[in-house]
């Protein structure tokens, strides 16, 4: 792995950010296989969905893959192996 290099703490803030929502979005999938017919629920469930997307794509944009399945921007190089693991950051 690449000789890692200082992040900024835009970086922090963002990931934190993306990490709180992806939890409403997982509690609210648990809350939704045992009310599946909460429309509240799933309008929620849509909304912090796609804006659980939507900042990814920003973090991605500025700071590389942060999951599998990220189309590859730099065809020059394969950016997953210079990103920081999670246990790295």
């Amino acid at each position: 792995m690449a000789l890692m290099k200082s992040l900024p703490k835009e970086y922090y803030q963002q990931l934190e950010e993306i990490q709180a929502v992806d939890f409403v979005v997982y509690e609210l999938v648990l809350y939704l296989d045992t009310h599946p017919n909460d429309s509240q629920a799933i309008q929620q469930y849509n909304q912090y969905a796609q804006y659980s997307k939507q900042l990814k794509t920003q973090f991605e944009a500025l700071f590389g893959p942060l999951q599998f399945g990220t189309a590859v921007k730099n065809k020059q190089e394969w950016e997953w192996s210079t990103q920081p693991w999670p246990w790295q950051v």
